[in-house]
Parts: C-alpha cells; structure tokens; sequence
C-alpha cells in the first residue's frame, strides 16, 4: 500500500484554474491568492487539491505549446503550500477532449492526438515537478464518464508508464468510472505500481447534497428543503414528486450515518483486495441545504473516513456552491470549518 500521509484532509481550490468559464487574468490572478493559502494552513488543514483545466497552460490552437503564464499560477500555488507547511494535488480537471461537464461534446477517447495530447501534458507536468517530493501529487484526470472502463484503463496506464518515463516515484491518483463513483473502482485495471492511490467522490445521498442544484433541471425545481440526516417526513414529502423524478433520485426514509457507511463499503471492500490506498477527492453538501444539516452530514461522513484512515478533501475553498468561504475569503461557518479540517 502506499504511504500517503500528508493528505488526511484538505480542500479543493475550485473555481480558479478549473471552471473559470470566460474569466480572465484578473480573475487567476486575485481568486487564490497566497493568503487563501495561510488560512487553510491555519485551520490546521495539511493538503490542498488543485484542480486544472488544460486550457490554461495549452491552446487548442497551439497544441502541445504550453504557456509559462498558465504554468505560473501552478508554480506560484506550490510554493505558498511549501510556506505554510501544505501539500499538494495538482487534479487535472479538464483535459484535451474531455471534461464531466461537456459528456455530449467529448472526443478525448475517440481521437488519438488529442489522446497524446493528454499523455504530453502529463509527461510535461513530470519533467517540470521532477525536483519535488512526495508533497507534490499526481491526479490523472477528473470524474470520468464512460460506457465501461475499458477506454480509460487503457489511458490511464499509458499516462502511468508516460510519467514513469520521467519521474519513478511520484505518487499518482486515479479515479473510477462515473463521476469517480465508489462502485467501479473494481473496473480499473490493476497496475503494478505501488506508488498509485485509488481515488472516488462521494455526495450521497445526492438529493440532500445537491438539492436545488441550478446545472440539475429537475433538482433546481425541488419545492421543499431536505433535512439531515433524512427522515420519514422528508420521504413521505418525496414520495408525492412524480414518478420521473423518483426514478432518477433514490431515497430511502432513513438515511444517516449508517447509510453513508454502507455506501461507502465497494471502495472498502476493494481497497481490502487490491491492498491499496484510498483517497476521497471530493465531498460536500450545496449550500442550498439548511446549515444544521449540512454540519451534521460532514460531521458524519468526516468521522468515517477518520475511522478508515481515508484521507480527504472537501468541495470546495471559496463559492462554486459548496463553499468553506465567500468571494472575500471570510469563513461562512466556523463549525463547519473545524469539522472539515479534523484529521483525527
């Protein structure tokens, strides 16, 4: 198994160089700036996980030119965790071909240059990181969506032996299929590499945790709160919604912290068999949950991962719906903070 300390919990740092949409420089250059980073070292946090669109460092245009400037606000980002004792996962979160929010439009599994466009960049980032330590980690690529996992084992090996070219032991996270879900981390390939962590996201139930989500046609029209942990009030509430809406959002009418529990046993049972390292990249509940709730979920699912010794990151540092901060960087929620950052 690998040895992963260092990243027993942390947060996202959405929205700055991932999900900027048509945001400019001055939005790099003010969204996270080097006291964001201060303050998360100050809740006693020990990693931060970056996530980063290839848009950024390389044009469509131009490709397999990178730009220094887009490299830079990596660079810079590194260099305030080393200040303020932090580690940190450099996440691409888009990649040539492919992003979880543009399933309809991605090509990077069909098309070969934009597939050694993805390995190119990744051979790119181990040459630039090479000097640094186990403080700097690898994570492939963001929420896969497939049909199967075949595409992706394939892939993702060919990224592996590409960073391996350079870098031998540089600790590398992969995600499973579907949004990184739990329950096809048993679908990947094995690989032979005990420098790899196995990574999956968790936001169940997902009618609590993104209820009244605006990019969710039918969950943006959801006319009641629901509560948590969920109770028979809030499943007899859903079970008046139509059938449609039913169908695609599964409630149960208990669900609390034994729920999440069993939820989580397929990433257990297969980190159990392979003998590998789990890590939970993101998590989190919108902020369009009441605030009780929304503090005893994580304090639930937080103190599972701890039992576990999974590490974590929650989603996300500042706005993007999930937020531990407003645009001015001030905490939303004391409470809420301490629980995110407890490492035991």
């Amino acid at each position: 198994m690998t040895n992963f300390t260092g990243f027993n919990a942390g947060v996202n740092l959405g929205g700055w160089i991932s999900q900027y949409w048509d945001k400019g420089k001055e939005h790099f250059d003010s969204f996270i700036i080097k006291e964001d980073i201060r303050q998360i070292a100050g809740w006693g946090m020990d990693h931060v996980r970056l996530p980063i669109d290839y848009n950024i460092l390389e044009d469509d245009d131009k490709p397999f030119e990178y730009s220094e400037e887009g490299f830079s606000y990596i660079d810079s980002c590194i260099q305030w965790c080393r200040e303020y004792g932090l580690n940190i996962i450099l996440d691409l979160h888009k990649a040539p071909g492919y992003a979880f929010h543009s399933l309809e439009s991605n090509k990077l599994f069909e098309d070969s240059v934009l597939q050694e466009r993805f390995i190119n960049l990744w051979r790119t980032f181990a040459k630039r990181y090479s000097k640094y330590g186990d403080n700097v980690v690898f994570e492939l690529l963001n929420e896969i969506v497939e049909p199967n996992s075949d595409r992706w084992n394939v892939l993702s090996r060919r990224a592996v032996e590409a960073i391996r070219e350079v870098d031998k032991n540089r600790i590398i996270i992969i995600g499973g299929n579907f949004y990184n879900s739990v329950n096809t981390l048993k679908e990947l390939d094995y690989i032979d590499d005990d420098r790899i962590v196995y990574t999956f996201h968790y936001y169940l139930p997902h009618l609590f945790t993104h209820q009244g989500a605006s990019w969710e046609s039918a969950m943006s029209e959801l006319n009641f709160k629901i509560s948590y942990p969920v109770g028979p009030e809030d499943y007899s509430r859903y079970m008046q919604l139509s059938e449609g809406f039913r169908s695609r959002y599964q409630i149960s009418e208990n669900m609390g912290k034994d729920y999440l529990r069993e939820a989580l046993t397929p990433a257990l049972e297969f980190a159990k068999e392979r003998r590998v390292t789990l890590y939970c990249g993101e998590y989190g509940v919108i902020d369009t949950a009441d605030m009780d709730s929304r503090l005893r979920w994580h304090e639930d699912f937080c103190s599972l991962l701890i039992e576990y010794g999974i590490g974590r990151a929650v989603w996300s540092y500042k706005l993007m719906n999930f937020a531990m901060v407003d645009g001015n960087s001030n905490v939303i929620n004391e409470d809420l903070i301490k629980i995110v950052s407890r490492k035991k």
